[in-house]
């Protein structure tokens, strides 16, 4: 054998190989859930649910208190002056233990997420709930808050996003206080002066 067609043939042994090893994802395959040690996700092409929990009670709850829905709009129509993107509101208010199924619709082409910080890292692996949709889709996931009152930070983690208006509080009970910056709820610590054309 001369030394070209040796090369075609373990060329070929090669091809056939890794042919045999690569895996081609299926449609039932584009709809895809797994869990990794510090947190559960569903993704599809439409976004991901991270850390969804219809089921488990926090340790502080007894049962749940209430089952709420909520629609949260998402898109540059819901700007306020001055920023790029909105909610449709940026502020929530649930009672302890209570069940919250929340249903992300994004009206803009760019991806947007909507994530609470600060829950119970036993319950909610990085102490988050993370909802994140792709350009004209909608992700539904749900979550339970503990009793505690406690105010909780929501917001868009893509690039920019937060600081460009995507950003709110949940309010479980009476809360702890108002975060800042949340757009229509409280100020900017260091608000822009549109008046003054600075």
């Amino acid at each position: 054998m001369t030394g070209g067609r040796r090369i075609s043939v373990a060329f070929a042994a090669v091809f056939v190989a890794t042919a045999a090893s690569i895996h081609v994802v299926t449609a039932q395959e584009q709809h895809h859930h797994h869990a990794h040690h510090d947190h559960s996700m569903v993704l599809d092409r439409d976004g991901m649910v991270m850390n969804a929990n219809a089921d488990v009670l926090p340790k502080d709850c007894t049962e749940v208190s209430a089952d709420l829905e909520f629609e949260v709009r998402v898109g540059r129509d819901y700007a306020r002056r001055g920023l790029t993107f909105g909610y449709n509101q940026h502020e929530w208010v649930v009672p302890p233990c209570a069940r919250v199924t929340v249903t992300l619709i994004n009206e803009d082409q760019v991806r947007h997420q909507w994530m609470v910080h600060g829950l119970p890292r036993y319950l909610y692996p990085q102490g988050m709930f993370h909802l994140e949709v792709s350009g004209e889709k909608r992700k539904s996931g749900t979550f339970i808050v503990p009793s505690d009152d406690r105010t909780y930070l929501a917001h868009c983690d893509i690039a920019q996003h937060m600081e460009q208006g995507l950003k709110g509080q949940v309010v479980v009970g009476s809360g702890n206080g108002t975060l800042p910056s949340i757009p229509g709820i409280s100020a900017q610590p260091l608000p822009d002066d549109y008046a003054s054309g600075r």
